[in-house]
């Protein structure tokens, strides 16, 4: 193994490839109703910010619940040359002060105006750094930690006593990008003609139904006036308000779009034969105004990608021109949020995002201190090489990774038998995580910045792992290799797709690893596309990948690897998929309650289910804890410090400033 572990270094310093993760985005500010951090779980009183306060705060201390109504606003330069209504009269009356960390993870300065921020990526039309800098949730949890839950798009909210029933309040003078002004009309033509739309949306999202699970009723609109509505479930499900704020990195379009610039390409509101022109021009057939409305509609996932420029936004920033290699970002004048000085958010006036065709290009112009920002490309294996460089200007940063990014899954519903009969014995997975030398892991693939997992008993045990594989009757034959026990040849066949740096040498490793139990076990690295291809065709049996665990919120339990047919079962209230043993049926009630709960009962559910891997072993998470390096240009102000995760640097991207 310590000649295994020495190949696995030097693989490790040339095998770079995109680190795990995505994103939300966690913009609000602290308020009345927060201060003894109670979430709307506990507390059924509207949740707002603190857009009047009472006294002027400390610069540092821009959240303070103390702060008085701000009567003066400032803009950047940069907008200074451009016909522009006053910076007070682009900003909303219920305008928000900015608070995108805890301040126990970022000690905030007010800052000042000006710069392009460098951002780099390997992947086409996307850049997941500058997408988590922008996206922007109705509502938000700062530092993305599900502590507490506060207005961020939406002024206020509130969930009724029996948490069918949630009430938001919009900004007032909230507007587009675009000038135009964001009401309930947006909300309603949203929900009515695009989400209730059985053409544009055929599949109505099972977390907007109540409860959040199949079989629950979608939600029924109700509109107030110009900025009120409600949200109402047939059924309690107070776990709404954590999915609104970050569950799955979602965005504000999830319930609300610009419908003065949609109405143009539904048919609804423009008649088909004004659309057929628009409809050839995007290279649809004739009729096919769906895909047209489709095509134009720029949900949150999508606003990094060219197609995105020119469609209304509340980002930050908003894409203005993309070639080849760049794409160009620049400040939205209608930015809704502020400092507790009145300074019109983001301080940086340009984001500038680079294409280079492989990671190790990426690696490249990091050192030569060509980005401002990385998280996203950053790798942990190259962090000597970082650290090496930090006379380019930058600073090499650890902060803490928000998945497990390694995990082992082995798919229990691979259409073969013998595979199924052994992987579904609980005692052939205790075997093989008896196997995983978790200390070896985290010394050979990072470097002692990880921990032994605590969802899973971590004793290295390889008599143990022995034991129940003879008890199972799986012998080893003569040439050493064990059998199922009828005697058939039985093989782990890992494919693997190399989305992070470490998954390569992590499988290599746990190959080894398993092969001293006279396993034979295989490794293939494929395409990242033909990897899910395959995975969606339920063709995988062994991989490796990461989930988010360390995120409560997240319900992240890698089902769709290690059971897909039972996932499909599951997520189709039995429509499809196969029918999953009384185990597994219970695991999933046990989601879906946690999905419906509000969070500090939702947060006990996700304590007993981590509990319930010990015992069954469902995937192998062998490591926790794992840290994970921040490049940011040693100029660059307001980064939260290294008890945050690394991800939620991004979120407060707007708060970002160059200083000497």
């Amino acid at each position: 193994m310590k000649k295994m572990s020495a190949i696995i270094l030097s693989i490790l310093l040339a095998a770079v490839v995109l680190l795990a993760g995505c994103e939300d985005s966690a913009k609000n500010v602290n308020t009345p109703a927060a201060e003894d951090n109670k979430s709307p779980a506990n507390n059924k009183e509207p949740v707002k910010d603190n857009a009047e306060p009472e006294k002027t705060p400390d610069a540092a201390d821009p959240a303070s619940t103390e702060v008085k109504e701000i009567s003066e606003f400032k803009q950047s330069p940069y907008l200074d040359d451009k016909s522009l209504p006053a910076v007070k009269d682009r900003l909303p009356k219920d305008y928000k002060i900015t608070n995108e960390m805890p301040a126990s993870q970022l000690e905030y300065e007010n800052g000042t105006y000006g710069g392009t921020l460098r951002t780099i990526t390997a992947a086409v039309d996307w850049d997941a750094d500058v997408f988590v800098m922008n996206n922007e949730p109705l509502i938000n949890t700062p530092g993305i930690l599900g502590d507490e839950i506060t207005g961020n798009v939406v002024k206020e909210f509130s969930m009724s006593e029996d948490e069918k029933t949630f009430s938001f309040v919009m900004r007032e003078g909230l507007k587009w990008s675009d000038g135009e002004p964001v009401t309930t009309d947006d909300v309603k033509f949203t929900v009515e003609d695009v989400l209730m739309n059985k053409e544009i949306t055929p599949i109505f999202p099972v977390w907007l139904r109540g409860g959040g699970v199949i079989d629950g009723a979608p939600f029924k609109l109700e509109i107030a006036d110009k900025y009120n509505f409600k949200l109402i479930f047939d059924r309690p499900y107070g776990g709404l308000t954590i999915r609104l704020a970050i569950q799955g990195w979602r965005g504000y379009s999830e319930l609300l779009q610009p419908a003065h610039y949609l109405k143009q390409f539904h048919k609804k509101y423009t008649p088909l034969a004004t659309l057929e022109p628009l409809i050839k021009k995007a290279g649809f057939r004739p009729g096919e105004w769906v895909n047209l409305f489709n095509d134009k509609d720029i949900i949150n996932s999508k606003l990094t990608s060219k197609k995105a420029i020119g469609f209304p936004v509340l980002y930050p920033w908003m894409i203005v021109k993309s070639t080849e290699t760049t794409a160009t970002f620049e400040r939205n004048p209608y930015y809704f949020k502020v400092d507790s000085a009145g300074n019109q958010l983001p301080y940086i006036d340009k984001i500038q995002s680079t294409f280079v065709q492989d990671i190790e290009m990426v690696a490249l112009k990091t050192i030569a201190g060509e980005v401002d920002f990385s998280r996203e490309s950053a790798a942990l294996i190259k962090m000597p090489l970082y650290r090496e460089n930090e006379k380019n200007g930058y600073k090499a940063l650890l902060a803490n990774m928000h998945v497990t990014p390694t995990d082992i899954f082995l798919n229990m519903n691979f259409d073969n038998k013998t595979w199924q009969s052994v992987v579904q014995d609980k005692r052939f997975r205790k075997a093989l995580n008896m196997a995983l030398n978790r200390d070896e892991i985290i010394d050979a693939i990072y470097f002692g910045f990880a921990k032994p997992s605590e969802m899973e008993d971590s004793t290295f045990d390889l008599d143990g792992a022995n034991q129940l594989l003879d008890e199972m009757g799986m012998k080893k034959g003569a040439d050493g290799i064990r059998t199922t026990p009828d005697g058939k040849k039985f093989t782990i066949p890992f494919e693997i797709g190399a989305q992070a740096p470490d998954i390569v040498p992590m499988t290599q490793l746990v190959v080894e690893m398993w092969k001293e139990l006279g396993l034979n076990v295989t490794m293939k690295t494929i395409d990242q596309a033909l990897w899910t291809t395959r995975n969606t065709a339920n063709q995988l049996q062994a991989s490796v990948v990461w989930t988010h665990t360390p995120l409560w919120y997240m319900g992240d339990w890698g089902t769709g690897l290690w059971a897909p047919a039972w996932d499909r079962w599951h997520i189709t209230g039995g429509k499809e998929g196969k029918a999953p043993p009384e185990d597994i049926k219970a695991f999933f009630a046990q989601m879906d309650k946690a999905a419906a709960a509000a969070p500090e009962d939702a947060k006990n559910i996700f304590a007993q289910i981590k509990d319930g891997f010990k015992e069954n072993n469902w995937y192998f998470v062998p490591i926790e804890e794992v840290k994970q390096p921040l490049i940011v240009n040693a100029k660059l102000h307001n980064i939260p410090n290294d008890a945050s995760f690394a991800i939620a640097a991004n979120f407060s991207g707007e708060q970002f400033w160059f200083g000497n």
